[in-house]
């Protein structure tokens, strides 16, 4: 799977709410916010499902995965996903591993599953 999906009982702000504080205690930050229903509406659309995009970084994780690969920068930064899907709010984001295999370099395979673990623990803190 190139995903880590969970559901969770809070509803949606509640669920950013959670993730963003447990981001933080890794030293994660959320680099913007992406509400696609919002944009999506807002060019005419008419999409009503909740669906959030948090981008995230933790700037000495991307020093040294930049000053290691370059192109590690292709995969960054983070995303997790906040979603509502049949009335079940879940949150989730791509395997940094599953990106990172692409590239056939151990080092940052070993890098990114040591990021993709600790962001899988922010979220299961978060529910």
């Amino acid at each position: 799977m190139f995903d880590y999906t969970v559901v969770t009982d809070k509803n949606m702000e509640e669920a950013i709410r959670s993730i963003e504080e447990s981001l933080k205690e890794e030293k994660f930050g959320v680099l913007w916010s992406f509400d696609i229903k919002e944009k999506l509406q807002e060019k005419g659309l008419d999409y009503q499902k909740e669906f959030r995009v948090l981008e995230v970084c933790n700037p000495q994780e991307a020093y040294r995965i930049l000053n290691e690969n370059e192109m590690a920068g292709y995969f960054l930064p983070c995303k997790i996903v906040v979603y509502e899907d049949s009335g079940q709010t879940k949150i989730g984001m791509p395997k940094p591993s599953a990106f990172i295999s692409l590239m056939n370099d151990g080092k940052m395979k070993q890098f990114a599953k040591d990021i993709e673990n600790r962001l899988i623990s922010c979220i299961n803190k978060s529910i």
